[in-house]
């Protein structure tokens, strides 16, 4: 198995978690994703990263969602 596509280290934006080598975090990658750019323009802004490299954000953010919590959502007033 190779190296970690997605890292954290305190030093590097806060310890959020980028893409090994970078300062791109996942965070960007899934917000550009949310608000509709598609896995092909996200690239041709960052064109130094890899469709492996989207994928990975996006199966990091997946498992770090699998833990037992509960996540409030918005509740419709009465």
């Amino acid at each position: 198995m190779g190296e970690p596509m997605i890292v954290s280290d305190p030093n590097v934006m806060m310890g959020k978690p980028v893409i090994a080598g970078t300062r791109v975090t996942v965070e960007l990658f899934l917000e550009k994703l949310s608000n509709g750019e598609s896995i092909e323009q996200l690239l041709e802004s960052h064109p130094r990263r890899t469709r492996d490299a989207v994928l990975a954000a996006l199966r990091f953010a997946a498992e770090a969602h699998r833990a037992d919590a509960v996540y409030p959502v918005g509740t419709r007033p009465a």
